[in-house]
């Protein structure tokens, strides 16, 4: 995942959570820090700040691996891998989940089609590049809400595990989950 706000954090909870390599590289940089939920169901009232660092408390405590302060300042496709480089460093990726809010420089650097000043995806978040996903902010115009990003997230992780187990994935827990 590149990007560490309700997105990419949502995205990488549902990919740590059901056993896949989770790695998210975040800038801090997120509009969550200038805002304070009241809209975001099951949340009456949370600032930003403390939401995203429950938030990637969560997603630490399933086995992501956060990478704070790291920008990715490139994406490559390379053979059937993604690189995200940054600075002198590259990491290797099946997938890519690109969650960098209305920054769409990496999406266009990789190629990915636009759709006016958005990047053009399909109902699970997939770009025209196979195996990228762009969410949030990204790929749309004006509804920049976190919980609807939260969720743009959330359908690209559910995609990239149907893919990987081959049939089509639900993350439906129960109260025996719980215990």
């Amino acid at each position: 995942m590149v990007g560490g706000g309700p997105a990419g954090l949502s995205a990488a909870l549902f990919t740590a959570k059901n056993g896949l390599d989770t790695t998210v590289f975040d800038t801090d940089g997120t509009w969550m820090h200038k805002a304070h939920l009241f809209n975001y169901l099951g949340i009456e009232s949370k600032d930003g700040t403390e939401f995203v660092e429950n938030a990637r408390e969560q997603v630490a405590g399933f086995g992501a691996d956060l990478h704070g302060g790291t920008e990715i300042t490139e994406v490559k496709t390379h053979e059937d891998h993604f690189h995200a480089i940054a600075e002198e460093d590259s990491y290797a990726g099946d997938y890519l989940i690109l969650a960098t809010g209305a920054k769409r420089g990496l999406a266009e650097d990789l190629g990915c089609a636009f759709d006016g000043d958005v990047v053009d995806v399909d109902v699970t978040m997939e770009t025209s590049v196979a195996d990228a996903y762009a969410t949030g902010a990204m790929v749309r115009e004006e509804e920049w809400q976190a919980i609807i990003s939260a969720g743009d997230g959330a359908a690209a992780a559910l995609n990239v595990l149907s893919k990987e187990k081959g049939e089509h994935f639900h993350d439906f827990d129960t109260p025996a989950d719980a215990e």
